[in-house]
């Protein structure tokens, strides 16, 4: 018998690259889904872990190539600040960039610290139910707090030079607070899209914020991991974990895809209603 079956990787796989973008919790998801179906899987596995890096390495890949263009421009926009040694204000692409680096560094240093311990206390699918509850409020409680209100022609032209109009230390205070995302049911995505509004920015910004600044956090998170799959960790789940990862591209290619477009006229509201329900709903579960 193998840990993870192929039927159950391309269910996880599928979950995983739909949730990531959306700001549900694919963490949180994760932890719920397989003891809701009564598998045995339990995020603290080794061999799951490993599933999970794969799948979210495969989400990074999408989000890279899918704003290629923005990579492009905000790579060389780095350069250039690093060969003058200075940020010039008219250069918005390296602003963005620094804005980026200002948002992963905290992110990335907390998670190296906490993720071992939080994942351990906060592991069981009861405590994602009910923090996949407070994400809904939490999404309720960014609409609420948002700067300014959706005006048409919001998402027209270039998102970048809007983005880097916030502050070093707005970024910095977005990336700290991803670390919050660690705990299963609360979303990464939620939480940067989230303070994306509240500083200001439109809810389709606020979106491609949330995806350019997820992809160095999930590929740095990758790549540390995935060499785990060959070794002890990745025997019996080597063909499950492609499965999954490649289950996981598509539906985050399609996800993103729709969220770009969902933003221009909608709100987080339909996601905070959906993981206060879902949590709701998988909290009783448990408890009967």
């Amino acid at each position: 018998m193998h840990p993870i079956s192929y039927f159950q990787a391309v269910v996880l796989g599928l979950i995983q690259g739909f949730a990531e973008p959306f700001p549900i919790s694919s963490l949180g998801h994760g932890v719920i889904v397989p003891s809701v179906f009564g598998w045995n899987i339990h995020q603290n596995d080794d061999y799951f872990l490993a599933f999970l890096v794969a799948t979210h390495c495969a989400t990074a890949i999408v989000l890279f190539f899918f704003f290629l263009e923005d990579w492009k421009r905000i790579f060389r926009g780095l350069g250039r600040s690093l060969r003058d040694r200075r940020l010039a204000p008219e250069d918005t692409d390296a602003r963005l960039g620094w804005l980026l680096v200002v948002g992963t560094v905290p992110a990335g240093i907390l998670g190296l610290l906490l993720e071992h311990s939080l994942r351990s206390v906060f592991a069981s699918p009861e405590a994602a139910a009910i923090f996949l509850t407070l994400n809904g409020l939490l999404l309720l409680a960014f609409e609420s707090l948002r700067r300014r209100q959706p005006t048409p022609g919001d998402g027209e032209g270039d998102s970048d030079p809007r983005i880097a109009k916030m502050s070093f230390r707005q970024a910095a205070a977005i990336g700290t607070a991803q670390a919050a995302a660690l705990i299963p049911g609360i979303s990464r995505s939620g939480i940067t899209m989230g303070g994306g509004l509240i500083v200001g920015l439109s809810n389709e910004d606020a979106a491609c914020y949330a995806f350019l600044l997820a992809t160095p956090i999930i590929g740095a998170a990758a790549a540390l991991k995935l060499p785990e799959l060959l070794g002890s960790q990745g025997d019996g789940i080597r063909g499950q974990t492609l499965v999954g990862a490649i289950c996981s591209a598509l539906t985050a290619y399609l996800a993103v895809r729709f969220l770009m477009r969902f933003f221009h006229t909608n709100r987080l509201t339909p996601f905070a209603v959906y993981c206060f329900l879902a949590g709701l709903a998988a909290s009783i579960y448990f408890l009967v």
